[in-house]
């Protein structure tokens, strides 16, 4: 048994309240999963130099300025400088497409400018072209306070989010919220259960050796409570994704972030 479902099963033991919705985080308590870190941990999210995951940045910075499509155009024709007009975008993300009538995420929003304004091919999920972009992006906005979901036209799809996040499931019958609502405040087998909240993603897991998006872990999460997990690029991963972003609403980003 991994770690992972090792701290699941012990988090299936404690007591858990379990009201059908469950009471939400004090917005004047919400902190990031860095104030969780130890010493050494946060020092290597906080020097660019120590970071693993500015080496993704790097990549996608090169990226920005590539031309890979049929229409001959890099990022940059579009958007020029990435730390002016990208600047605090990823805070915003999911947003909603005016075209597909839904949400999407910045991995989606990615492609979409591939497909439509490149004329290229989309970038495989989870690739490392993928994650290094959207890192590059993201990092334009990090301190920038997180502020998804605000648009009207977002709040159906808040809603579904938030439905997945306290619905339980799986074998270990538990829902996200039973760790990061109920007992946030506890610890299991020496790790800290954090408020779960998407501050920095793409980040870069010590336990995966590498940078990964907020979809990998949420399935990740799922397949350690024994549940099915969405497929990448699924509406209720991206769902799921508003609201957590939604509910770190005010908090700064950090991408890349480093966690445990």
């Amino acid at each position: 048994m991994n770690g992972l479902a090792r701290l699941l099963v012990a988090a299936a033991l404690l007591p858990c309240a379990a009201p059908p919705a469950p009471a939400e985080i004090a917005p004047n308590e919400r902190r990031s999963a860095y104030e969780d870190m130890s010493r050494d941990n946060k020092a290597m999210q906080d020097d660019d130099t120590s970071n693993p995951g500015m080496l993704w940045v790097l990549d996608g910075e090169a990226l920005w300025k590539r031309k890979p499509g049929a229409a001959e155009k890099a990022c940059a024709d579009c958007h020029g400088d990435a730390a002016a007009s990208m600047k605090g975008v990823a805070s915003r993300y999911p947003g909603f497409d005016k075209a597909l009538g839904r949400p999407v995420n910045l991995e989606q929003r990615i492609n979409l400018c591939r497909t439509d304004r490149q004329q290229a091919a989309p970038l495989a999920f989870e690739s490392r072209d993928l994650l290094a972009l959207t890192a590059f992006v993201a990092r334009q906005s990090r301190s920038s306070p997180i502020a998804a979901g605000a648009d009207p036209q977002l709040e159906p799809f808040v809603a579904k989010g938030r439905a997945l996040y306290t619905q339980r499931q799986g074998q270990l019958n538990l829902a996200c919220a039973n760790c990061h609502e109920d007992n946030w405040d506890k610890r299991l087998a020496g790790s800290a259960i954090t408020q779960g909240h998407a501050t920095g993603y793409p980040l870069y897991r010590l336990e995966w050796q590498t940078l990964g998006s907020l979809q990998r872990r949420l399935r990740a999460c799922l397949t350690g409570i024994r549940a099915q997990a969405y497929d990448f690029d699924s509406p209720e991963l991206v769902e799921l994704e508003l609201y957590l972003m939604s509910r770190a609403r005010g908090l700064p980003m950090e991408t890349p972030a480093v966690r445990p």
